[in-house]
């Protein structure tokens, strides 16, 4: 009688991609994320979420492109439920007009940041996934869980708290 086959876990291709892949996915998570802290944590969560994935008979083929791929719906989900957890600690009707915004003005990369990260987590989440990591609208949409038409009005607050906020500190700046 044969021994059966032991069949070898597929984890075990990340693993030679790990150290290739750690810094590329933290320095992702970390720049769209501004805190070390929570970079880890989801670089630990898309990490985790990448062995599952590995181990479905349907399993896709590793690499690192892949993995940012993970790490940008684990930074999305983030977003997700700290939005509803904002939500749930208070009522907030967000009303803010409308604005056309052709802006044409060149920014400050450090400004920039301090302002996208005083923002509230729909907007941070909505900006950068459509202007950092430059995803269509739709693909906006798709990573936060709303309709296209919601999200482009998000995109739309969004923008004008950007520029609300960015002025004020220019002007406290100057």
């Amino acid at each position: 009688m044969t021994e059966p086959r032991v069949r070898p876990d597929p984890a075990f291709a990340l693993l030679g991609l790990y150290e290739t892949a750690l810094p590329e996915v933290y320095g992702y998570l970390l720049s769209r994320c501004g805190d070390r802290t929570l970079a880890e944590e989801l670089t630990s969560e898309t990490f985790l979420g990448a062995v599952a994935a590995c181990r479905k008979d349907d399993a896709p083929a590793v690499s690192v492109a892949w993995l940012i791929g993970v790490a940008r719906h684990k930074l999305a989900d983030h977003w997700r439920r700290r939005e509803r957890e904002d939500r749930g600690l208070r009522l907030v009707h967000d009303s803010e007009p409308d604005v056309s915004d052709p802006w044409d003005e060149r920014l400050d990369a450090l400004r920039a940041r301090q302002v996208l990260e005083s923002l509230a987590v729909p907007h941070r989440a909505a900006l950068t996934l459509r202007y950092v990591d430059g995803l269509p609208v739709a693909g906006v949409a798709e990573h936060l869980g709303r309709t296209v038409h919601a999200t482009e009005g998000l995109l739309t607050r969004a923008k004008a708290a950007f520029r609300r906020g960015y002025q004020e500190k220019e002007g406290r700046d100057a």
